[in-house]
């Protein structure tokens, strides 16, 4: 299934618990531009290289206003070791029934090296405070993605 959420549309909402078994949901977040990023799997070399690629952009994201939020459908305690492991300052989320992903589309078929496999496509949505999506990725590379974040986030930004 591929994304088919666009800029301009409200975020699905969600109820999901993080590393720490904390529920989190959408509704925490009203009033707050989030960076809710989807990958497939927790110490992976894609992924790690993005979680750590957020890390090194975190204080600048979060001076722009915004909160990241990471989510796969690996579970709590395999979140609280990725996110010790490499000292991520942000929430993962642990979607275990993938109902979340399959709402934001992130969740379906996917082709990797010309095979077919049911999964998580790596996707990131800048929710605006309203709860609509401001910036879609629908295919987000692992490598500078904080940066790629960031800038995004300051051409959002009002010019005053």
């Amino acid at each position: 299934m591929a994304v088919t959420l666009e800029a301009g549309d409200r975020a699905p909402s969600f109820k999901l618990r993080d590393q720490d078994g904390k529920e989190h949901s959408l509704k925490d977040y009203a009033g707050q531009t989030v960076v809710l990023y989807f990958y497939p799997k927790d110490e992976t070399p894609g992924c790690t290289a993005q979680a750590c690629s957020l890390r090194d952009s975190f204080a600048e994201i979060e001076a722009e206003g915004a909160t990241i939020v990471g989510v796969s459908t690996d579970d709590e305690a395999s979140h609280r070791k990725f996110r010790k492991h490499h000292e991520l300052p942000f929430t993962l989320l642990a979607d275990e029934g993938a109902k979340v992903s399959t709402a934001y589309g992130t969740w379906g078929d996917k082709v990797l090296y010309g095979k077919h496999s049911i999964g998580m496509t790596r996707a990131t949505f800048i929710i605006g405070p309203d709860g609509k999506l401001l910036r879609v990725w629908k295919r987000a590379k692992a490598a500078d993605h904080g940066l790629t974040v960031l800038d995004a986030l300051r051409k959002l930004k009002p010019q005053t």
